[in-house]
């Protein structure tokens, strides 16, 4: 059975999604504030965005030599190694970085062969010779950044986010500019219930497409005001909805469980707030309905991926009265879906089964890896999302397990076969599992990895930390074994070497293996 959107079809606009953002909808004027940065206060209008946007493109062309390209977006915390793999795979030739992670910026560009003189750093500050971008790409001159017609907008390229993929590898994910523009236009749609009137929060990090789509991207097109936070911070995020007002929020459920158990929140005024999105990761029924109880606001879950651009499903924001508990919403216009059983089967209401989807919104294929993609797809075009939902008689989707082997931390996805490879690499393992674990004091899930030794090595603490602090180095922060380290007689495989990650987590919840 097929299902579909309960929205009518939208059409799409098809054209280059510089010109779609600055296209102005909601004719808002160009001394409106659309940026403010939380922290010192200094904003930025809609007209200053538009003329140093094309100031930037003139200087990436007189400066630089470029031409049509793509913008590969990365988590600035990553480790020299993990950056200069996606800067090498995306053939990125320009990198900009913050100057806290100039280190490992550096790095990354000479292993990926980018040379010092386009290598540029975020601020207003020089550091070891290496210049804010701002006071090298950015002069006088303007020019109209590259359009499209609709045949180039449906296949070029505009975003390159890296996506972790179940054999440890990240894989690039390519967004077209219809893509992106088809999101926002599903969101709008989709009765989110955003204008010129919204203050919205800008605490998720912009390299994920999350907020890259729905809160930077959204901000321009719905004449919004976004307020920036560098990083999250319980008071500052709190002190921010009442100093500016703030009015809806985009979040993931750590934050929303800050939000209900840190006591210093209730020394805020937070009664601006009349909506907060979460997603990236299952929101629990419980811990919204806290929310609610706790601060009258409405607490609802969106569904989506990387390879959606990312929105899926979105509830109902205009009548929060239609918006269940527990769903992630309804189909965003123009996607149908279908639910499989592990027989191929098509499902129909109230089966729970493996979620495909088919839209405008969905990407073009991964990078340079045409067996992933071929793979994603099946013979009429859907994707396969690899999670297990359910959707009832009203349209309501939920989800109800994941398919996939990655786990979900806060949103970022970790590859337990990229950290089980370097668990394999200490002197004292002879063996290696990594599984998810949902820690109900983070509100997300946690890699727990599970461990066989070699002769003449000793089960202990000691050596459980010492192999939880060897992985940690080799890592970015959301990678690490928050969940510790298990030591186990036996990692349960398959004739053909595969990890029984459902045994393994049976027999470690029936205590049937040895742990520490």
């Amino acid at each position: 059975m097929i299902f579909k959107s309960k929205y009518p079809d939208l059409k799409v606009p098809q054209v280059g999604i510089y010109q779609y953002i600055t296209s102005n909808p909601n004719s808002i004027p160009d001394d409106k504030t659309v940026y403010i940065d939380g922290i010192t206060g200094k904003s930025y209008t809609y007209g200053e965005f538009k003329h140093d946007s094309k100031k930037f493109a003139a200087g990436l062309q007189d400066k630089l030599g470029f031409k049509r390209g793509k913008v590969t977006t990365a988590n600035p915390k990553y480790q020299a190694t993990e950056l200069s793999y996606q800067l090498t795979n995306s053939c990125a030739s320009v990198l900009i970085v913050h100057p806290q992670f100039i280190e490992a910026g550096i790095k990354a560009a000479i292993k990926a062969k980018i040379p010092t003189s386009k290598v540029f750093l975020f601020g207003d500050k020089e550091i070891k010779g290496y210049k804010p971008y701002r006071f090298t790409l950015i002069g006088n001159r303007e020019i109209e950044p590259v359009s499209y017609n609709p045949e180039e907008a449906k296949i070029t390229t505009v975003y390159l986010p890296f996506s972790s993929g179940t054999t440890g590898k990240q894989k690039g994910v390519e967004l077209t500019h219809t893509n992106i523009i088809a999101n926002l236009e599903q969101l709008i749609n989709a009765k989110c219930n955003l204008g010129p009137h919204s203050i919205i929060m800008g605490i998720l990090p912009f390299y994920h497409i999350y907020s890259l789509t729905c809160i930077l991207h959204g901000t321009l097109i719905h004449g919004a005001t976004l307020v920036i936070l560098p990083s999250f911070n319980i008071e500052t995020f709190c002190e921010s909805i009442q100093k500016y007002k703030i009015n809806h929020i985009y979040a993931v459920p750590p934050i929303i469980l800050q939000l209900v158990n840190n006591p210093v929140v209730q020394n805020y005024d937070l009664s601006s707030v009349n909506l907060i999105i979460s997603g990236a990761a299952p929101l629990s029924d419980e811990l919204a309905k806290r929310c609610f109880e706790m601060f009258k606001i409405p607490t609802f879950q969106a569904y989506g991926l990387t390879e959606t651009s990312p929105v899926l499903h979105y509830p109902d924001t205009k009548d929060l009265s239609n918006a269940i508990p527990g769903s992630i919403g309804l189909l965003v216009p123009n996607v149908k879906a279908k639910l499989l059983s592990e027989d191929g089967i098509e499902l129909g209401y109230n089966e729970p089964g493996e979620l495909w989807v088919h839209g405008p919104n969905v990407m073009k294929g991964y990078l340079k890896n045409k067996e992933a993609t071929d793979s994603a797809f099946d013979k009429d075009g859907f994707f396969n999302t690899g999670d297990i939902a359910t959707v009832d008689e009203q349209g309501n989707f939920y989800i109800v397990d994941r398919k996939k082997e990655l786990i979900k931390y806060k949103g970022f996805q970790v590859a337990p076969a990229e950290l089980e490879a370097i668990l394999l690499t200490h002197d004292a393992i002879s063996d290696a599992a990594v599984l998810g674990h949902y820690s109900e004091k983070e509100a997300t899930e946690i890699p727990k990895a599970y461990v066989t030794i070699k002769s003449g090595y000793k089960q202990s603490q000691d050596l459980a930390a010492e192999i939880k602090s060897f992985v940690d180095k080799k890592v970015t922060s959301h990678k690490k074994l928050r969940g510790g380290v298990y030591f186990v007689d036996e990692i349960p495989k398959s004739d053909s070497g595969k990890i029984l990650r459902r045994l393994l987590r049976e027999k470690v919840k029936g205590n049937i293996m040895a742990r520490l």
